[in-house]
């Protein structure tokens, strides 16, 4: 397995374990409740990142076919495109560009079971974790998505593995905030 794609890998089931970690010996309140209702709870947090997770993995899939047929080696060091790097820095655990709010398809509604919840996060982890092994040894860099959040912003298969940790360890950290918040 090439390092990045290690890397990848371990960051998503670094978050997995942040959230196991997180929802050990939470009460029911704890996990759907908020002091702020302009913030979202632990169970929404992680209901958008079940729903990112829905949809980006049909279009990683279909991209990584695009690279099978691709005659090209890849790289020796994946890199992130201008855009990726945009997204990934927006989407880290930090505010590098300040909140950003997402979009309506990307907000989540009902109130489902913290065990449908976080069964649903574990398999899509699977999921994601399958198509980064899938991806290696494929020329990521010379596919390109479309991002479901945004037609207007395209980036590369490697922009979109990278970015997607990421943007899980930003709203694991969001939930967290949001449980210490309940027990202060």
């Amino acid at each position: 397995m090439q390092g990045q794609l290690q890397a990848i890998i371990e960051d998503f089931e670094s978050a997995q374990q942040r959230l196991d970690d997180l929802v050990s010996g939470l009460s029911d309140e704890q996990w759907s409740g908020t002091v702020d209702p302009t913030r979202w709870s632990a169970s929404q947090c992680v209901q958008h990142l079940n729903l990112t997770s829905r949809a980006f993995i049909p279009i990683v899939r279909e991209a990584l076919e695009k690279c099978r047929v691709l005659d090209g080696k890849p790289p020796v060091r994946y890199r992130l495109d201008f855009s990726g790097w945009m997204v990934w820095r927006a989407s880290g655990p930090t505010r590098g560009f300040g909140r950003i709010s997402t979009t309506p398809a990307f907000v989540p509604t009902g109130n489902p079971s913290r065990k449908v919840v976080l069964d649903e996060f574990a398999q899509l982890q699977q999921e994601q974790v399958k198509c980064v092994r899938e991806a290696d040894g494929l020329p990521l860099g010379n596919v390109r998505i479309v991002s479901p959040f945004n037609s207007r912003l395209r980036y590369s298969v490697y922009s979109a593995l990278s970015i997607l940790p990421r943007h899980q360890h930003r709203h694991i950290r969001q939930a967290e905030a949001a449980v210490k918040a309940l027990r202060a």
